[in-house]
């Protein structure tokens, strides 16, 4: 018999809140200490071992693999300090704040040689994996147009916490980074984007709304709209039961992607297509396609511990979300300056 992994924590906020509720309900893994310099309530509540430094942990506890949950200016720092030791992690995204940090873990990944999966959760999500195929099939022909939106009113004491409200943060790198992540997976690389953001309903550091341009290689055109503050029922995290904490809108769309020959909602996965005869004039058929059930955060999970047992390479490696990073420097690059810029990959 196999015996379950032995996981630590870096990181009790609250996306290391959710690690630890993935973890107790996977038995092939055991959460076994938890570090993080504010607070050892997490610990406490789940009886085991707590400490304030990481690099401590590491040393006298020595896990099998790590989960980095902590703030985003802290990944890279933290995921070389596993790398260093031997450890696999499962690092939250973003990868990075900045292209040059992303090209330091790169290099130390390359040097070490331990695997590293970045969060980019929703790829595992059953709808994701179904949309891509029905993309891949050319179910919707040549691809046209790619429309997102992210539009959701955090609540106020979720700006409490410091690190939120400044560099290194905002609706952009916190959470539009999972939709040009997934846009990058259906739609192939972007190759150039134009952006504005504002922080005028928030006041804060960070931009708290963005409207976003992109061009894809494949010649495709689209639009990213985004932000924390706006009262919307339009996003992934309320229109995928992915994540029970946020409330839902499950009839909404989130995606709408269209081709020469077919039109997709996502995550309805409503495919819209001509009969018989084609042209403005004439009814659009439309086919709902299904999707397996299972969880996109503990389907992650379950890939990560086959990573750290050799027995699968990571979904999204450090290079790949460096790419997906890439992105976020040109938008916040193109909303700086009012100009087109390309990404330039680490």
């Amino acid at each position: 018999m196999t015996l379950p992994l032995q996981i630590a924590l870096i990181g009790a906020g609250a996306m290391g809140r959710q690690h630890a509720g993935y973890l107790a309900r996977e038995p092939a893994a055991s959460l076994v200490a938890i570090a993080d310099p504010f607070s050892s309530a997490l610990a406490e509540e789940a009886g085991i071992r707590y400490f304030a430094d990481h690099r401590e942990m590491l040393d006298r506890v020595q896990p099998d693999a790590v989960i980095i949950a902590n703030p985003n200016d802290l990944h890279v720092a933290t995921a070389i300090d596993c790398l260093e030791r031997g450890i696999p992690a499962l690092l939250e995204k973003p990868v990075a704040c900045s292209r040059e940090e992303a090209s330091r873990l790169i290099a130390a990944q390359h040097r070490y040689d331990v695997p590293i999966l970045v969060g980019h959760h929703r790829r595992h999500n059953p709808v994701a994996q179904r949309a891509k195929a029905i993309i891949d099939e050319g179910r919707l022909g040549r691809l046209a147009t790619v429309t997102g939106m992210w539009q959701t009113c955090k609540p106020d004491d979720y700006f409490d916490i410091e690190w939120r409200r400044q560099a290194g943060a905002g609706v952009v790198l916190i959470n539009l980074v999972h939709d040009l992540d997934l846009l990058r997976h259906f739609c192939g690389e972007i190759s150039a984007v134009q952006a504005m953001t504002h922080n005028s309903l928030r006041g804060h550091e960070v931009e708290d709304s963005a409207v976003i341009q992109l061009e894809f290689e494949c010649g495709a055109l689209g639009s990213l709209t985004g932000s924390d503050a706006a009262v919307s029922p339009w996003g992934w995290d309320q229109n995928v039961n992915e994540v029970p904490i946020y409330a839902k809108h499950l009839d909404q769309s989130c995606y709408f992607l269209a081709g020469s020959e077919g039109a997709l909602s996502v995550p309805q996965l409503s495919l819209w297509r001509y009969g018989d005869t084609r042209g403005w004039q004439h009814q659009l058929v439309c086919e709902s396609h299904r999707y397996a059930e299972g969880s996109a955060p503990q389907r992650q999970l379950t890939h990560f511990l086959e990573v750290v047992r050799g027995q699968a390479n990571p979904l999204i490696d450090v290079a790949d979300a460096a790419r997906t990073l890439a992105v976020i420097d040109a938008i916040q690059e193109a909303a700086r300056t009012g100009t087109r810029q390309a990404p330039r990959t680490p």
